[in-house]
Formats: C-alpha cells, structure tokens, sequence
C-alpha cells in the first residue's frame, strides 16, 4: 500500500492567513471596486485571526494545556520585540501619551497589529480556567462573552440603541478602544480550536461553503445599514470558523514548524513592510505602481514581508534536535496516573509528598514536579539545597524538603527561597539556630537506620530542639530501612521502627509539643505495610512506575513506567567471520555479522558491563543483543537477523517499541544494581522529551 502523504494543513493554512491579515492592512481592491475590496478586507480576511487563536487552543488542548506556562512565555518574549521594533515608528508618529501608551501595551497593543498579543495572551488564560469547568460549559461562556463583545463590534450601531447596553459598552471603551480584546474574543476562538471538532471532509466542505456565503450577507447587509463601529466579529463568523478548522483537521497529517514560524514572522513584520515600501516607492518616482495601484502595492509589500520573514528565519540559530542521538521519552500521563493511584492507595487524609532527588530519579525535577502541582500534588522531597533552589527558580511552589543535610550558614538561603530542611542531628540543629535566621525544619527520627536523625530514645535531645529560637518545627518523620523486605526477620524490624516512631510521636503530643507534619513510609512502605496515619508518605521509585528490583511486594498497584530511553543506529556495517570486533577485540563474528553502531554508551549512564552480562535493545519492535565491550559514547548491536535495521532507526533500551518492552528492573538486575542507581546515573546530555 503507498503510504500516506504528509500534508501539515494547518501550519500550511497559517502562510494563507498571514496573505490576509496584509490584505486587510493594504486593500487590494481599492482601486477597482469598493464594495470587493470591503468583502476582501473586511470579512474574508477576518477569517485569519481567528484561525491563529483556533490553531493555538487545538495545540495547547493536544497537549492538555501542560504547555500553557511556556506558550505564554513565549507570547510576550515576541510581545516585547515587537513593542521595541515598532518604537521608532511610535516615536515618529508622536500620537501617544503616558496612559494612552499603558492602555495599549495592556490592550490594545503598541502598534496597530500588536494587539493580537495581549488578546492572546489574556484569552489563553481565560480559556484554560473555563476549560476546567468542562468544555460544553466553557464554550457556553465564551459565547456569551464573545455575544458581548459582538454588541460593540459589528452591531455596534444596533446594540447602543438600548440604553443600558450603551452604558454597558462606554464602560468597556473607557478601558479599550475595541470589544474584540482578550476577554471577547480570544476566548471563544481558542476554546473551539481545542475542542478540535472533526466532521466527514464533505460535510466540513459542504458546511464552510455555506456558511461563508452567510457570513458574507451578514457582513455587506451590516456595511449598508452603517452601524459597524468595528468589523472583527460577526454572528456567523465562528460557524465558518468550525466547519474550516475541520475541513483542514481532516486534510491535516503531521506538523510543518517552518509554514508556522515563517507566517508569524510576516505578521510582525508586514506594517514595516508597508512603510519601507511607500518610502521606497516615493523616493524612486514609482508612487503609481506601488502606492497609487492598490494591487501593486498589495503585491509589493507580499513580496518583501515573505523575503524578509525567509531571510530571518535562515539567519537564525538552529536549535538541537532532542531525538537526534539518544533521549529520555517521559509520560506525563504515566506520571499523574501513578500519583492518583499511589494517593489512593494511601489511608484516608495522607497526601502524597513526591520525591524528585537526583533529577526526580532521571526523569527531569522541574518537569515531573511541574506536572504533579497541575495534578494537585503539593509537597516534594528533595536532597540538598541547590535542588530545592533549582525547582523555586523554575517556579515550583508549594513545600519542598531538603532531606539531607545543608551546611548552618546557608540558612538565609533556605529563608529566601521558603525551602524546609531536615535537622540531622542535635548539632546540625543548634547551628542552624544560631544563624539567626527563622527556618522551617522537620526533625529526622533515627529508629533504627542509623543514618541521620535523633534517637528516638534521647527525649532531652527532642525537647530542646523544640526549644531553640528560629526553628520552626514543621514536621517529624523517620526511614524504614527493609521495608523492600518480606522475610520475616524484616518484617518484625520494620514494626519495631513504626513503634519506636509513633511512640516518640505520642510523647511529643503528651508534653504539649506539636509534631506537624508527620511520615515515615517511602514507595515500598506503601507497597508492602498497611496504611499508616499519617500526614505524608514519601513516593519515590513508585511514583516512576517501577521497582527498585525484581523482589515481589504485597500489594499490586496499577503503575506505570515513566521513562523510556531510547537512541538512534549511527552505522550499520558488515563484519566477516572470525573478525574481531570494538575495544579489546572482545566479540568474534563466528558468521558474517551485520552490526549496528548505537549512539549512546556509558557516559549517558549506562552500566559499562550490560553488554557482557546479555543486554539487548529494540529495534523495529525486535530484540537484538548487544555485542563487545560499551562505549563511552557508542555500543554495538548484532543486527544480522534484522536485515532491514538502517542508519537512523529507533533504538530502545528502556521502555515499550511495537509489541516488546524492556523494563528498567530487568536491565538492573542484569547488572547487579538497583533500578534507583540506574535511572539517577542517566547523563545530563540526554535530552528530555515530553510525550
């Protein structure tokens, strides 16, 4: 069967939108027909901002809105260049005060196209709070809002004949010289592209024809009775926007960034454009074809929008693409399903404190602890200071432990950033005191580890820590240290922890001390003990969705695994029989041997010795053994039983490709370590990849 063609409708569309947003600013048609150069202008080419809102929200909703924090970023980086490149052209013009010059940055825009920015901007945040309420009721307000907004648009004239709708709408102009701003428009726009409605191509054809038709009456009927204050927003307008956006989703096949970036670029650019090319056209005696002649000057400034945009876009740096060697492929989905079942497995009023040290186990900090606070999670455990500091940077809120130690002096530094730490010991917290500083603390309890902590025999010690100025005691908790263990042995170490802790606990609440935030289970602790009162349980390997190693639990809990990682074949080559093959000639082809060279080795985490204790990967959904001595950099794969493996193929080492899988305690085991030490040695220089 001949495969599909890719066609990027979408990104392709934007290129078509970005030629009518110039119509609109050139009128084409003004030299041979008003009436068409209005209809061109004024209603066809309205259909252009709306598709940039739709083509944002069904992107944004793709994405189940966890992209929003970066869109917006995005948004007004662009919104600050433009404000600076139009700047001389403000200055030349000289038309604005101090509040006028407010208003438009907050509203209206700084240029006369600029106020896309703040509409988009204001209308994403609306749209993704009405989201939550459900689409159908969000789109139900949106429609509202953008009926409001129509009042002092198109129907203007009409609307202001009631009383209470004129003062309704000198209100709004007090704020905004238009109705079709953030709150009116985006919104409904943003919310339809989200809700990504695909009809049969006919029908979405059959539909956009029709209601074009209607939207064209409904325009030039509103021109002839005079009463459009503006002409962004019509009643049929988001019909046809539907049945389009969905004429074009069901051509749509893949993604074309380069249509897209190349149409935002023309946007911005084009008002420059048309200023370049009325100075230039008087300055070379050439005004009656590339000013006077409305389509030579359409054409003119088309042309040199696209060549500029094309040029800035060759000029730019290229930026790295993350799958281009090896990569770690995270399911945030898998992510917030663990977190859900974990808190379910938790007794009634414990809450999930999730542990994302050591680069939340090689899943990437700031993305995990990202995603877990839009799944309502809002405690985290961390292992040192500059973790902590790294994730408030990154605008991670809510608390965040540092479970190890952090030398006394940096208390300010806990102080700035609202961190809490972990008193280790009676001296660490007498230092801490003595900085000065207040500090929220939890105290560790050392029931029988013997790693960090007080004992919980030592009451003296406990009580003067309650005691010490500047320590705000938070919390209180402990580590159990075989609870991965079901030998009986184990079993009865563990239980003697958990009454040593709680016994420490029922004294601290006998002599008055509050023990606040109280926990001692860690993922095999909710794996393998009955729920335990408490305020938090500590989530770690669990929450990625796989076990420290291959040593059964008591309960089953429906996890899944997180990360994926995975590489590209660099080289495939032929080695003859008896040919020796990488680093101390370690494999011998005993056939004529195809291998494939993969790009990733132990420098990215791997353990050295996989390959001799039998590791294997995935290609094409087919196992295929490694061979020789790891890399740094590079490994070896026989792939002679996969004669169509090429340069270029997907490799996977962890995770799922067609029907087979490799799990990440499997791989562990092979080598004699843990699944923890494995996934926390993946190397920095593997890009992240959200899916």
């Amino acid at each position: 069967m001949k495969p599909k063609t890719r066609f990027p409708a979408l990104d392709r569309f934007r290129l078509l939108a970005a030629v009518l947003v110039i119509c609109n600013h050139t009128s084409p048609l003004a030299s041979y027909t008003a009436l068409g150069d209005f209809w061109l202008t004024r209603v066809l080419a309205r259909l252009a901002v709306p598709f940039f809102f739709m083509v944002s929200g069904y992107f944004l909703a793709q994405g189940k809105w966890r992209s929003l924090g970066a869109f917006l970023k995005k948004l007004l980086l662009l919104y600050g260049c433009a404000i600076l490149l139009y700047l001389p052209l403000n200055w030349y013009s000289g038309s604005y005060t101090p509040g006028q010059w407010l208003r438009n940055l907050l509203a209206e825009g700084t240029f006369y196209h600029l106020w896309y920015f703040p509409a988009t901007i204001l209308g994403a945040v609306v749209a993704r709070q009405l989201s939550r309420l459900g689409l159908p009721a969000a789109l139900g307000i949106a429609a509202v809002l953008y009926l409001v907004g129509l009042g002092g648009d198109s129907y203007y004239g009409l609307a202001v004949q009631v009383p209470a709708l004129k003062a309704l709408y000198d209100g709004i102009f007090t704020l905004c010289g238009h109705s079709r701003n953030g709150l009116f428009f985006a919104p409904l726009f943003l919310l339809l592209g989200a809700a990504g409605v695909t009809l049969r191509r006919w029908t979405a054809a059959a539909g956009f024809s029709l209601s074009l038709v209607l939207l064209s009456a409904e325009g030039l009927w509103l021109h002839s009775l005079g009463v459009q204050r503006h002409d962004s927003m019509y009643l049929a307008l988001p019909v046809v926007m539907l049945f389009l956006f969905s004429l074009l989703q069901s051509c749509n096949s893949g993604r074309d960034k380069r249509a897209g970036d190349l149409a935002q670029l023309v946007y911005l650019l084009h008002p420059w454009c048309i200023v370049l090319v009325r100075g230039g056209a008087k300055a070379l005696g050439l005004e009656g074809l590339f000013i006077e002649n409305s389509l030579g000057h359409f054409a003119a400034v088309a042309i040199f929008s696209f060549c500029a945009a094309g040029l800035l876009l060759r000029l730019r740096p290229r930026k790295l693409r993350p799958k281009s060697r090896a990569w770690r492929e995270i399911d945030l989905d898998a992510l917030v399903h663990n977190a859900r079942v974990l808190q379910s497995a938790l007794a009634p009023g414990c809450r999930l404190m999730t542990v994302v040290k050591a680069d939340a186990y090689g899943h990437g900090a700031v993305t995990v602890a990202k995603a877990l606070r839009r799944a309502k999670v809002d405690a985290f455990a961390v292992s040192c200071l500059a973790e902590g500091v790294a994730l408030r940077r990154r605008g991670v809120r809510g608390t965040i432990l540092i479970l190890g130690y952090t030398p006394p002096e940096d208390a300010p530094v806990l102080a700035r950033w609202h961190l809490t730490q972990t008193v280790v010991d009676e001296a660490h917290g007498q230092a801490l005191s003595a900085q000065g500083v207040p500090v929220s603390v939890h105290l560790a309890l050392d029931t029988g580890m013997h790693r960090l902590g007080l004992s919980t025999v030592d009451y003296a010690t406990i009580a003067r820590m309650y005691r010490l100025p500047n320590l705000k005691i938070r919390g209180v908790f402990s580590h159990l240290c075989v609870s991965d263990s079901q030998a009986p042995e184990d079993v009865a170490f563990t239980y003697a922890q958990l009454t040593r802790f709680y016994g420490t606990l029922d004294w601290l609440r006998n002599q008055g001390l509050d023990p606040g935030a109280v926990h001692i289970q860690s993922s095999y602790g909710i794996w393998n003990l009955p729920q335990q009162s408490c305020t938090y349980a500590r989530a770690g390997i669990a929450l990625y969705g796989v076990h420290s190693g291959t040593a059964p639990t008591r309960r089953s809990l429906d996890l899944r695994p997180v990360l994926s990682l995975r590489a590209r074949v660099a080289s495939v080559r032929t080695v003859p029989t008896g040919q020796g093959v990488g680093y101390g000639l370690d494999f011998h082809a005993r056939r004529d041997t195809r291998l494939a060279v993969v790009s990733i080795g132990y420098a990215d985490g791997l353990p050295r010795c996989l390959a001799q204790q039998g590791g294997q990967v995935l290609i094409r959904g087919q196992l295929c053994p490694m061979v020789g001595r790891m890399c740094m950099d590079q490994l070896l794969v026989d792939v002679t039983d996969l004669p169509q493996a090429v340069p270029g193929d997907m490799v996977t080492l962890i995770g799922r490709d067609g029907d087979g899988e490799l799990r990440a305690e499997e791989l562990a085991w092979q080598c004699g370590t843990i699944t923890n030490e494995l996934l926390s040695r993946m190397g920095a220089r593997l890009p992240l990849v959200s899916v």
